[in-house]
C-alpha cells in the first residue's frame, strides 16, 4: 500500500521536473546569419527556406549560396527545421535523402554547433547559416530572426 501511495505522489513530481528541464534546454530564437561582406542586410523566411531546401542555389544578391546547417540532433537545427522549413527532423532527413538519391542536389554543409557555423559563415564570402540568437556577434550579419 505504501509503495502505491508513493508512486501516485511522485509521478506528477517527476513529470513536472521533466517539463522544467526540457524548457531550460529549449532554444529561444534562431537567427539566420551571412558573411559580413555579403552586402545582404535582410532575408525573408521564404528565401531561407528555398536556400536550405536546395530549391535555389543563389543568395538574394545573385551570388552562389553556401548554406551551413547545424549537426543532426541539435536543438537549434530542430527549431530551424520546424519554424523556418515547416518540417520535423525526420521529414527534413527524408527530404534530403530523396534529393540525394535522385541526384538533384546535396544537403548543406554540416557544422557541429553555433560556434562552428558562425566561424564558417564568417570566413566564407557567400556562406549562410543559422544559430541561436544568443550566439550572434559582430563577426556575422543577422539577416532574419525566426521566433
Amino acid at each position: 500500500m505504501k509503495n502505491a501511495y508513493m508512486k501516485i505522489i511522485l509521478a506528477p513530481v517527476i513529470v513536472l521536473f521533466g517539463l522544467f528541464s526540457f524548457t531550460a534546454t529549449a532554444v529561444a530564437d534562431v537567427v539566420v546569419i551571412v558573411n559580413s561582406g555579403s552586402g545582404i542586410s535582410s532575408l525573408s523566411v521564404s528565401d531561407a527556406k528555398k536556400i536550405f531546401l536546395g530549391k535555389t542555389r543563389k543568395l538574394p544578391n545573385g551570388k552562389p549560396a553556401k548554406p551551413v546547417e547545424q549537426a543532426e540532433g541539435s536543438a537549434v537545427r530542430s527549431a530551424f527545421n520546424d519554424k523556418a522549413l515547416g518540417k520535423s527532423d525526420s521529414q527534413y532527413k527524408a527530404y534530403w535523402s530523396k534529393i540525394i538519391f535522385s541526384g538533384k542536389g546535396s544537403p548543406p554543409q554540416s557544422a557541429a554547433d553555433d560556434a562552428a557555423v558562425k566561424s564558417i559563415v564568417a570566413s566564407k564570402a557567400n556562406a549562410i547559416g543559422y544559430i541561436d540568437s544568443g550566439a550572434a556577434d559582430a563577426s556575422v550579419t543577422v539577416v532574419l530572426t525566426i521566433k
